[in-house]
């Protein structure tokens, strides 16, 4: 009787220890993966912080009409489900209307796309790819206060 007690003795105790071991490796490989996402998340940011002189300068090509006065990017920085790294902006303190964002390609350090709000992409529009008339169509599906406002923008007097 005696040599059972010490037999389920040993076998709690070889269990006991079994199961903490698992505890504490399972505890040590979420942190690596912890440690491996904010590595991530850190090259992320790095690059998207390199990659900022590169983004005005493609905002500044397209802005044929001199519109913009200020670039200001948000400061979250994302990874999407296909590993593109996505900056977010906006333009002359309109986060609301002239927005942007930047898809970046992080083994080839290169902007994949970038994306505008309706707004901003309008004042970027060359009309002279167009028949006046969509330039007057457009200018007439916006109310007088939109209209003076937009052709301000793009460096046109007030008609």
């Amino acid at each position: 009787m005696k040599n059972t007690i010490k037999l389920l003795a040993v076998l709690f105790v070889v269990i006991l220890v079994a199961v903490t071991l698992l505890i504490v490796q399972v505890k040590h490989i979420q942190s690596n993966n912890a440690v491996k996402e904010k590595s991530d998340q850190a090259k992320a940011e790095e690059l998207a912080e390199k990659m900022k002189p590169k983004i005005e300068e493609c905002l500044r090509k397209e802005d044929i009409h001199h519109f913009i006065k200020t670039i200001t990017f948000k400061k979250r920085v994302t990874i999407d489900p296909m590993g593109y790294i996505v900056i977010r902006g906006y333009i002359n303190d309109e986060p609301e209307k002239y927005e942007f964002s930047a898809s970046l390609k992080y083994r080839t350090k290169e902007i994949g796309s970038m994306s505008y709000s309706g707004e901003l992409g309008d004042r970027f529009e060359n009309w002279d790819d167009f028949d006046p008339q969509v330039k007057e169509d457009y200018l007439n599906s916006l109310s007088k206060k939109e209209r003076e406002q937009y052709l301000k923008d793009i460096g046109e007097k007030v008609k």
